[in-house]
């Protein structure tokens, strides 16, 4: 008899183990069930308001990209490019694309040079055929996560401002995406803005003698004022590379690695392409 009420007794804080156990185990299943369902309601609420903050940055860029920041002479089929991308009426926009800080703070602002620089020889254009132009933006596209009609308008201005000025549009390209990932919003620490990240304090003359609205915000002005310091750098420097020390900023020819980013940016461009790469 005492066996038998001492096995009752074992049995009995066997099954309250179990009990407490499974009690324990639904409570922390409830627990994690209602965070799960207050994650869920409330994420229903906030990504309505975030879709309206995104439709109002595409808005806004819609404005930066009208034909008054854009200029007149844009380029045609004759020129190898894809033709109307530059036109208002193919709506072309940036996408949303809010990525990490920038890259770099590349600033663009010329420092003295210790001596002359050396003499650099004229730049052959190198002329791309619509079919690699078509593969680079499907590239940007997708890499970058930026709206590919938004790419035509980006690719058309760099091959615009390269063929004046006489510099590498996929030097351009390149800049633009080590700089800040082809978003047309970005800003450094020190105040560098938009895609090729210019001081705006230090060069504002330029976009004011662009007549742009929205200053170094305005893709197209952004582009081509960059592309002018970039230029300006090369030639102060006598080579390109060189000329990106001078534009992030370096006062010498260490510029912590910024060149080659960019030159190996420039190679995967090309190759993603079929473009060749212009003689340095």
């Amino acid at each position: 008899m005492p066996d038998a009420s001492a096995a009752s007794v074992v049995f009995r804080h066997l099954a309250q183990g179990v009990h407490r156990y499974l009690a324990e185990w639904l409570r922390i299943c409830s627990v994690y069930l209602g965070i799960a369902v207050i994650v869920t309601v409330s994420m229903g609420f906030a990504l309505p308001g975030l879709r309206d903050q995104a439709l109002q940055v595409h808005k806004a860029l819609l404005t930066a990209l009208a034909p008054t920041s854009v200029p007149s002479n844009v380029s045609s089929d004759q020129d190898g490019l894809l033709a109307g991308d530059l036109d208002a009426d193919t709506g072309a926009a940036v996408a949303l694309v809010v990525p990490d800080t920038p890259a770099s703070n590349a600033t663009g602002y010329l420092t003295p040079l210790p001596h002359p620089p050396a003499a650099v020889r004229p730049r052959p254009d190198v002329t791309a055929n619509n079919a690699q132009l078509e593969a680079l933006r499907n590239y940007i596209s997708r890499k970058y996560k930026v709206a590919y009609d938004a790419t035509g308008v980006l690719v058309n201005t760099s091959y615009k401002v390269g063929r004046d000025l006489k510099v590498d549009p996929l030097l351009l390209l390149a800049v633009i995406a080590i700089e800040s990932r082809y978003n047309p919003f970005a800003e450094s620490s020190v105040g560098a803005q938009g895609l090729m990240q210019v001081m705006t304090s230090v060069h504002r003359s330029k976009f004011d003698t662009l007549g742009t609205k929205n200053g170094a915000l305005d893709p197209v002005a952004n582009i081509r004022v960059g592309a002018g310091i970039l230029k300006d750098c090369i030639n102060r420097r006598g080579s390109v590379s060189g000329g990106l020390a001078c534009y992030v900023g370096a006062s010498g020819p260490n510029d912590g690695g910024y060149g080659d980013k960019v030159l190996a940016e420039r190679r995967r461009l090309a190759v993603s392409s079929g473009i060749p790469l212009a003689r340095d």
